[in-house]
């Protein structure tokens, strides 16, 4: 069964830096695009990152130049480095994939349990 697993949330200031990591395990055939998403309290989960198979990035307009996204294929592995953190990042960040679990399995989406990051004023 595939999962995927995030890392790295936690408490920091503003204007500070953090790292989140999301590893997939499990039977994977091939991974079309990694993504972070997020959930503030009371807010809709909204689409951070995006990073396809073919290397192309989209980010969302609030995080542009302080956010970037990085894969590492070997280690189906993807990461979100978040620099000038705001209090408005505050939110559970879900790591996303869309993949297939075998050749003959069909291209789906799944998702991590979610990290809390919380920056503080």
């Amino acid at each position: 069964q595939v999962q995927l697993e995030e890392s790295g949330g936690g408490l920091v200031q503003a204007g500070g830096s953090l790292s989140l990591s999301c590893a997939a395990s499990g039977s994977i055939f091939s991974i079309n695009a990694m993504r972070w998403y997020r959930q503030a309290p009371g807010k809709q989960r909204e689409l951070v990152a995006e990073l396809t198979s073919g290397g192309r990035t989209n980010y969302a307009d609030s995080v542009k130049g302080r956010f970037t996204i990085s894969r590492d294929n070997a280690k189906n592995r993807v990461s979100l480095h978040m620099n000038s953190l705001r209090p408005e990042d505050t939110a559970t960040y879900y790591c996303n994939a869309d993949l297939r679990a075998t050749m003959s399995s069909a291209l789906r989406g799944y998702w991590g349990q979610g990290t809390q990051v919380t920056v503080s004023s």
